[in-house]
């Protein structure tokens, strides 16, 4: 690699060759010959969208793959200061990993013990790694906490994970993954799940503990604008193979690669709106890619206004001692107003109330006050058999579509059972032929009918929920999270799918979201939600050229920007530093 000419390597990877056997016997080839270093005191960003091979490079740098069903080419070698870890015995290498690597995973709350405190569970590395004793370790722990910016450290300590928020709960993985000042720490998609707000803070955090420790960090993500900032080095990868390797400025500025032209390409722009958003299909096919036009966005006073929602609440009441009650307002006189073929965006923190307010539309949660008038007529004060016919009008997509679609049904029971339940087809022909009409809308063929959804990747079960929403012809769509949780080249079909299906049936979308950049491409209306309560209100292109709210600004500054800023970013990050 370029970049690590003039600087000591700590890692080498040497044609890294892994296959994985089958249940059928048949090999699958998932990495294929990776060959690249890791500097001493550098920060290394390996990228690429789900099933590039990323996971499974840092898994066999840790040597954590499964011995049963994993075959490492005996021609491959990793050297960490000249010794091949692929030689190492049980022994070697449990005294290596925590001491001298040390790894950060995607979800802190399937990596920690839920049945000790987090204190305990970092004093344990400590008297693992470092031989304290257990006061000493425990002392060290609650440093190690400060050191990561836990508030009260002394008492996040003595709690357990499941009473930490999802940023506190990575601080405490980090914390654990730097307890023994490891030389080469491995971030594995840590910041994907979280706001932007608190994966800024996450990204900083690693930064400012890599400087002060002289780490090395190989540092995992489907994100290319997420390493901008962030990153020395990058290693693009796509199907178990490297398309293109070099220093931040090198990819940003000149990237030679059609794939990693893609990725930089796939995510929402700040400065501009195309049409359509470019996808990895775009920049690999002949005649590359050409840029749409920009897509006019706002509400004009002469739209139709298809649902009003006047003074929104809703507040949850939980026991508080013996017969007290404590009562928790999730969403506090939320009021707006939703037009016809146009998007609302809803934008704020995890705990802002967004997914309340999206879940009490739909009456999964009950509303405590306020009205919410469709063409009218108030859903909160239905009879349960008044709504029901509004269930086909108004649905909503949820983040996680897996958790969402029943895994014993076959897609063609997905999409045919609530067309059943609503009396929609004259039979189940016509309603067979009507779930392949739309899956072609979705852009998936007729033979997914006969499959499950664990055969389909994130992105698919995504399009598979939409259509599911689609056989109740409805006029509101509700996506709570629906795409944040994907690579951004899926993001970008599944936003375009939306937008040409609001284009085709003037579908109205609440678009619900803790990222302003892709909020800020679908919305026409963006309104900013800070612990259950509006802070402000406005277009999209207003909101984010001039926003009013303090908290607007601090959302605003916190989205990656890639290499370098717009001059409204840079105005919004030094306007902050006064706050």
């Amino acid at each position: 690699m370029s970049s690590a000419e003039n600087t000591e390597t700590l890692l080498s990877v040497r044609n890294l060759v892994v296959n994985f056997r089958q249940e059928d016997g048949e090999k699958f080839n998932a990495i294929k010959g990776v060959s690249f270093d890791i500097p001493k005191n550098r920060t290394v960003a390996l990228v690429g969208e789900s099933g590039s091979g990323k996971s499974v490079t840092s898994m066999a740098i840790m040597q954590l793959l499964p011995p049963n069903n994993t075959e490492i080419s005996p021609d491959s070698q990793i050297l960490f200061e000249g010794k091949n870890l692929l030689g190492l015995s049980a022994s070697e290498l449990r005294k290596m990993r925590g001491k001298d690597i040390a790894m950060i995973f995607q979800e802190p709350m399937s990596s920690l013990n839920p049945v000790f405190t987090v204190g305990d569970q970092v004093a344990e590395t400590l008297m693992l790694h470092a031989g304290l004793g257990r006061r000493a370790a425990a002392k060290r722990a609650v440093e190690l906490l400060f050191e990561v910016g836990l508030p009260n450290p002394s008492e996040k300590a003595k709690a357990y994970p499941h009473q930490l928020s999802g940023g506190q709960q990575q601080r405490v993985m980090i914390a654990m993954a730097i307890a023994c000042e490891p030389k080469l720490l491995i971030a594995d998609e840590p910041t994907t799940a979280l706001d932007v707000t608190i994966q800024k803070q996450i990204l900083q955090l690693i930064a400012e503990l890599q400087k002060k420790h002289g780490m090395s960090v190989l540092f995992i993500t489907h994100d290319l604008g997420l390493v901008g900032e962030f990153a020395h080095d990058v290693v693009v990868m796509r199907h178990g193979e490297i398309r293109e390797t070099g220093t931040v400025e090198q990819i940003f500025d000149s990237p030679k690669d059609s794939y990693t032209k893609a990725l930089l390409a796939c995510r929402p722009h700040l400065d501009h709106r195309p049409e359509r958003l470019a996808v990895i299909d775009d920049f690999l096919t002949p005649g590359g890619y050409v840029e749409p036009a920009d897509r006019v966005r706002g509400y004009k006073k002469d739209d139709e206004i298809v649902l009003e929602v006047k003074g929104l609440g809703k507040a949850f009441e939980s026991r508080e001692g013996l017969f007290g009650k404590k009562v928790f307002h999730a969403a506090k006189d939320v009021s707006f107003k939703l037009a016809r073929g146009k998007t609302l965006g809803i934008v704020g923190e995890s705990g802002s109330g967004k997914t309340t307010v999206g879940l009490t539309l739909v009456r999964l949660h009950q509303a405590t006050s306020g009205q919410a008038l469709f063409n009218g007529k108030d859903l909160f004060a239905m009879s349960a058999r008044e709504f029901n016919e509004y269930k086909r009008r108004i649905q909503i997509i949820f983040q996680n579509p897996y958790a969402s679609l029943n895994p014993r049904f076959t897609v063609e029971q997905i999409l045919t059972e609530p067309m059943q339940l609503h009396g929609i087809g004259s039979s189940a022909m016509d309603r067979i032929k009507l779930a392949r009409e739309l899956l072609d809308k979705v852009g998936l063929p007729a033979t997914a009918l006969a499959k499950y959804p664990h055969e389909f990747s994130g992105g698919q079960r995504q399009r598979i929920a939409i259509a599911r929403c689609l056989t109740m012809k409805p006029e509101i769509l509700i996506c709570d999270e629906s795409v944040s949780a994907l690579d951004v080249s899926v993001q970008a079909q599944v936003l375009n799918l939306l937008q040409d299906l609001q284009d085709e049936f003037k579908l109205s979308y609440l678009f619900i979201s803790h990222d302003l950049a892709v909020v800020k491409h679908i919305s026409d209306q963006v309104m900013v939600m800070n612990k259950g309560e509006v802070v402000e209100q406005a277009d999209a292109d207003e909101i984010y050229l001039n926003p009013k709210a303090i908290y607007t600004r601090k959302l605003l500054s916190s989205i990656p920007q890639g290499r370098g800023r717009t001059q409204n970013q840079q105005y919004l990050s030094d306007d902050l530093v006064t706050l």
